[in-house]
């Protein structure tokens, strides 16, 4: 196993984190962990050198409103492991209006944790209307006494919104790490490749999830993208490429696997195991701009997210709404829709969009976008 020192803290954490968001579950209820499946893959990828493992307040829960099964079931699996593995674990900001919700929703997790202390606790899934209300609502002098009583050791945040607010929310606090979504479609998406050496020079560390786009880049990569990264590697899987590309930067510190099978835990094990080994050539780089291009040729609305078109007057998040349609029509993105309902406000949503047509004047790649907010509102409705 591959491992690193994680930012200003000085720990020497796994190449390889595993993401308790995805266990294998029983029928199609998300809080219906296979427990036994679970902690086998738990306890074999411990023993193989795992020790970094991120959950939340909403996982394997109905819909993130509500806390999930997730928390409780990794207090349970590690059990006699503790000692052994980093704990992360996130504020659900959305959930927060007050300064004394931020105490609760942590005597809650370390509860449901079993344990008396997280190593990294994160403020979840940070943009703008988010941000902005933790800062009012005292979040600093919440971080700073947890820290103090022992609760947690160190403080970061997972993002989803773009660069800008990123380096804002990175100069705003004592970060020790932070959380993005990146892999190599994604390199200049959010905080992107620019976040990732931004908070590197800062020392602060970078979980990145999503390596796989929720299995985009393998399930739905097209295939003359497939057949140009076979043909510059044979042999080598679609995980493999994607994960290679992460683990051949020197600013990523943990690459987050949402796995549920023991087969996922064991190739990843693999390939974290050959990541100090594994050389990144210019090929490789050529091969994974070409795959990029072919992706590319396959969006549906030719959007550089320029921002002319807003403010929308109804608040459409016009260039996000266009972002998430090309995911979905680019590699079949399943989780997609997911991120249409889960980090749109019903404000951003293309269906709130009134035809008014005030932004098309607006638009320098002339996209009629009334016609192609239709089409998200009803891709994604």
């Amino acid at each position: 196993m591959k491992y690193g020192t994680f930012g200003k803290t000085g720990l020497q954490v796994s190449a390889l984190g595993f993401g308790c968001m995805r266990f294998p579950v029983i029928g199609q209820d998300p809080s219906r962990i296979d427990e036994e499946q679970t902690m086998e893959m738990i306890h074999h990828a411990i023993d193989q050198g795992v020790n970094y493992f991120d959950t939340a307040y909403p996982y394997h829960a109905a819909d993130f409103s509500q806390g999930g099964a997730s928390e409780p079931f990794l207090g349970k699996a590690l059990g006699g492991y503790r000692e052994k593995v980093y704990l992360a674990t996130k504020l659900p900001c959305w959930l927060v209006d007050s300064r004394e919700d931020m105490d609760r929703f942590l005597d809650e997790q370390l509860e449901k944790l079993n344990t008396d202390w997280i190593d990294f606790y994160l403020l979840h899934a940070l943009n703008r209307t988010t941000w902005d209300k933790m800062v009012k609502n005292g979040v600093i002098e919440f971080l700073d006494a947890a820290i103090r009583s022992g609760k947690i050791r160190y403080a970061g945040f997972s993002f989803h919104d773009e660069i800008g607010l990123f380096k804002e929310i990175v100069d705003a606090y004592d970060w020790s790490f932070c959380q993005i979504m990146y892999n190599y479609y994604d390199e200049h998406f959010q905080a992107g490749g620019e976040g990732l050496a931004y908070a590197a020079r800062r020392d602060i560390a970078v979980v990145v999830m999503e390596p796989l786009r929720g299995g985009a880049l393998v399930n739905g990569l097209p295939d003359e993208a497939r057949k140009i990264l076979s043909a510059a590697a044979h042999g080598r899987s679609e995980v493999d490429w994607a994960f290679r590309w992460l683990w051949n930067q020197a600013d990523v510190s943990v690459v987050l696997s949402g796995m549920s099978h023991l087969d996922h835990v064991k190739e990843n094990l693999l390939l974290a195991d050959q990541a100090s080994d594994a050389e990144w050539t210019s090929g490789d780089s050529e091969a994974i701009e070409q795959a990029n291009r072919v992706i590319g040729k396959l969006q549906r609305v030719d959007c550089t997210a320029c921002g002319y078109c807003l403010p929308c007057p109804e608040g459409v998040n016009i260039p996000r709404n266009f972002q998430l349609c090309n995911d979905h029509h680019m590699l079949k993105d399943p989780s997609a829709k997911a991120r249409y309902h889960g980090l749109l406000t019903e404000t951003e949503r293309a269906s709130n969009c009134v035809q008014c047509g005030q932004c098309l004047e607006h638009c320098p790649q002339q996209i009629h976008i009334p016609t192609e907010m239709q089409h998200v509102a009803e891709l994604f409705g």
